[in-house]
């Protein structure tokens, strides 16, 4: 432990990053975002909210000489991700901001945007951590986070996103024009289960149709049955090994 924070284990030990223990805490979500990404080398990516810096410095592991950029609302979380950044020997830019009003450092065009937006909703019960409760219930619709991604989306760009499925709804209504060429992973958490969460590829400029994947499959078995990993194989290569999410995609 080192100042209330706990050093965490990510893709099988490929990373380490140092997390608030009791404030708002990575697990699957950038992991699976970043293996999402179809970032290529010497992309410029911008992360929109960044945290502790989980998602940028997940796809800098898998993909080689990124020039990586994080947008983050509250410093401590920033501070967080230069901190994991600079230990990790990854370059990550960190800009402490709010995407509603971009900063202007970040006013520049990139190739792939990446975000993982808050999706509990405000009238939920709030955690007593005021971080935690920023991260997890933000003030911002999810048609603002896609509109930041596309102003900075140069043409043909990407934006990669995680999300809830009950802001399905909202997200394809905020798309068009400017975004299209949608693809739509549904996340399972087990077999024949409804899936809670989505990962979106959408296209700067695309104009192709909407796709709707087949499911991911995160666990084994009917139900979580003690403390134990119940990953599928695949979730594994996914979120241990590191590997993309490009056959999901393709």
């Amino acid at each position: 432990m080192d100042d209330g924070l706990t050093r965490d284990a990510f893709l099988g030990g490929k990373l380490h990053l140092w997390q608030p223990a009791r404030g708002f805490r990575a697990a699957t979500d950038p992991v699976l975002l970043a293996a999402a990404c179809p970032a290529r080398p010497g992309d410029a990516v911008l992360d929109l909210g960044t945290g502790g810096g989980a998602a940028a410095l997940c796809l800098a592991a898998r993909v080689p000489g990124l020039v990586l950029t994080g947008l983050e609302l509250q410093p401590s979380y920033a501070d967080l991700a230069r901190r994991n950044a600079a230990e990790n020997g990854i370059a990550l830019e960190v800009v402490t901001g709010d995407l509603a009003q971009m900063p202007p450092p970040l006013r520049r065009a990139f190739d792939q945007a990446i975000a993982n937006p808050p999706y509990y909703p405000r009238n939920g019960t709030a955690s007593p951590d005021a971080g935690r409760a920023l991260a997890l219930q933000g003030d911002l619709p999810i048609a603002a986070w896609i509109d930041a991604a596309a102003r900075r989306l140069r043409p043909g760009g990407w934006l990669t996103m995680i999300f809830a499925t009950d802001v399905l709804g909202e997200v394809l209504a905020a798309l068009p024009p400017r975004l299209g060429s949608a693809s739509l992973l549904p996340l399972a958490p087990r077999e024949g289960r409804p899936a809670l969460r989505l990962l979106l590829r959408a296209r700067k400029g695309g104009r192709g149709a909407l796709r709707l994947l087949p499911p991911l499959v995160l666990h084994r078995g009917p139900a979580h049955d003690g403390d134990r990993e119940s990953y599928t194989a695949r979730a594994n290569q996914i979120l241990r090994d590191g590997m993309a999410l490009d056959r999901e995609f393709a």
